[in-house]
């Protein structure tokens, strides 16, 4: 399956930088996010291709939400954020992916992330993390990636786009050294390869910007926890005090032992 999730989100990827490289026309949403023809050309693409290949098991995506077509999820779906990072891709500063991740009983097993400006594909198989380099849409012979272990001197990251007072106060628990800002998903794939050990995320997210980095980072090592410590779980559902499949806050830590907040 990972091969092909790999061969679908390169795909998706040539669809979404022939779009890069013109005039990029922006929409805004109902929940006044921005849209653009790449997500939509990316996120057809993925679905054609997941129907064909799985058709039994359900698709979660996020231009098919926001249009109202939402799949009854069992144990096993997929979650497909066309094109993470928008404002980055409207930006042109390259800091967006493809995410596509499998969850099973409501943990992501299986995951890709690939950032198409950047040449960067990460992915998460049998409980194992790699990068490859992406070349002319081809991706090169893949290394496997591991968090890096805790240290005195803690390397944080977090939204280029989407940063809080609540982030900086949290931080605050640690002997920070460095600070990161980056786009999208990618976030939790530079935790992975170790050259972050800490991204603490107090802003709204959504399970499919999520689902497929966090598949990295627990592959490579790392966790995704709630603030109370406990496992952030996918396929949520009628929440009495959010949307369905909306994430609460969340830290994602290497090597270290997340605090909680």
């Amino acid at each position: 399956m990972i091969t092909f999730l790999t061969e679908t989100a390169l795909e998706a990827g040539v669809a979404i930088m022939g779009v890069y490289a013109g005039e990029i026309a922006v929409t805004v949403k109902s929940d006044a996010s921005p849209v653009t023809e790449a997500d939509a050309r990316a996120e057809a693409i993925i679905l054609e291709k997941l129907k064909a290949f799985a058709p039994d098991i359900p698709v979660v995506a996020e231009e098919e939400v926001a249009a109202g077509r939402i799949p009854v999820v069992a144990e096993r779906f997929f979650l497909v954020d066309p094109l993470d990072g928008t404002k980055e891709f409207i930006n042109r500063n390259g800091e967006f992916t493809v995410n596509i991740a499998l969850i099973e009983h409501g943990v992501p097993t299986a995951g890709v992330v690939y950032a198409p400006a950047l040449g960067d594909l990460y992915v998460a198989a049998d409980g194992k993390a790699y990068h490859a380099a992406v070349r002319d849409g081809v991706a090169e012979a893949p290394a496997a990636i591991s968090v890096r272990p805790a240290s005195g001197a803690v390397t944080a990251i977090g939204s280029r786009s989407h940063n809080t007072p609540e982030t900086q106060s949290y931080l605050g628990n640690y002997n920070v050294t460095d600070f990161r800002a980056a786009g999208s998903s990618l976030k939790f794939c530079l935790v992975a390869s170790g050259e972050a050990d800490l991204y603490p995320r107090f802003g709204r997210t959504m399970e499919w910007d999520t689902a497929a980095g966090d598949a990295v980072l627990r592959a490579a090592g790392g966790s995704v926890v709630n603030l109370d410590g406990s496992p952030l779980v996918y396929g949520k559902r009628n929440q009495p005090s959010d949307s369905d499949f909306a994430n609460p806050f969340f830290i994602a830590a290497g090597g270290l032992s997340p605090l909680p907040a």
